[in-house]
């Protein structure tokens, strides 16, 4: 019965119905520019994460993103809601987890410019939770492959009165080649390093790699990211698989 409710899930997440626009060449890291002025985009995103061994749980993130170019340089992304379904041996559930308001201004152009930048501020309140997250977003265009690089900083505060605090510093690289104007595919890397109550002392390291590919036509895309754990962290997923999708509004 919960693989049944979880394949309920998934063909409910990838319904026409829900779908979005705009070509993303990746899906664990953003790419250098913005969305041109006036346009208005909604991206769904659908995680699949799993842990193997004893202690297998299976868990599917849900995000809702609206995009909006202010300016052709500065976009503002509102996540109506995240939200997740989880399942393991002792229970199975859907909850809220939070909404969030996202800025991305765009500085050199990854065509034009010897490399493109952009800055990227986040914050994030939920039941129980405040995250703010920074990131430094660079790309570069060699014809069909792109290149990108991601350096994020995150501060998180949870529980009930917020006393569980964590940060996290993270880099993601990526290549993506445009196999034609319709498909890309690429890799994807992604080496976290997590400091609880924003200490060291555990020393957790985790590095995810794996495979992409995008499709486009007329105003919609989807990408898909497959990425395994690299490392032996027991409480990280040992098999992610992201999904984003979505179309021009």
């Amino acid at each position: 019965m919960k693989t049944l409710r979880l394949l309920c899930i998934l063909i409910f997440a990838f319904s026409p119905s829900v779908s979005f626009s705009g070509v993303r060449h990746f899906t664990f890291l953003y790419e250098a520019p913005t969305s041109a002025r006036g346009s208005l985009e909604l991206e769904n995103w659908v995680t699949w994460k799993q842990i193997t061994g004893p202690d297998r749980s299976d868990e599917v993130d849900f995000r809702h993103e609206l995009e909006y170019g202010v300016t052709d340089n500065f976009q503002v992304s509102v996540y109506l809601a995240d939200w997740f379904y989880e399942s393991n041996k002792e229970h199975s559930s859907f909850t809220y987890s939070d909404s969030a308001i996202e800025l991305i201004y765009n500085l050199t152009n990854p065509v034009d410019d010897p490399i493109g930048l952009s800055i990227y501020g986040e914050i994030k309140a939920g039941d129980r939770l405040v995250e703010l997250e920074s990131k430094l977003i660079a790309q570069k265009n060699l014809g069909p492959l792109i290149f990108a690089y991601n350096a994020t900083i995150e501060a998180v505060w949870e529980e009930k009165e917020l006393e569980s605090r964590e940060g996290e510093f993270s880099q993601a690289v990526g290549a993506s080649y445009e196999i034609s104007p319709r498909i890309s595919a690429g890799i994807e890397l992604l080496h976290e390093f997590v400091f609880p109550k924003w200490r060291d002392e555990e020393k957790i390291r985790n590095l995810f790699v794996g495979p992409n590919v995008s499709y486009r036509s007329g105003n919609w895309f989807v990408t898909v990211t497959a990425l395994a754990q690299a490392t032996d962290t027991d409480d990280e997923p040992d098999l992610q698989v992201r999904t984003i999708f979505g179309i021009g509004l």
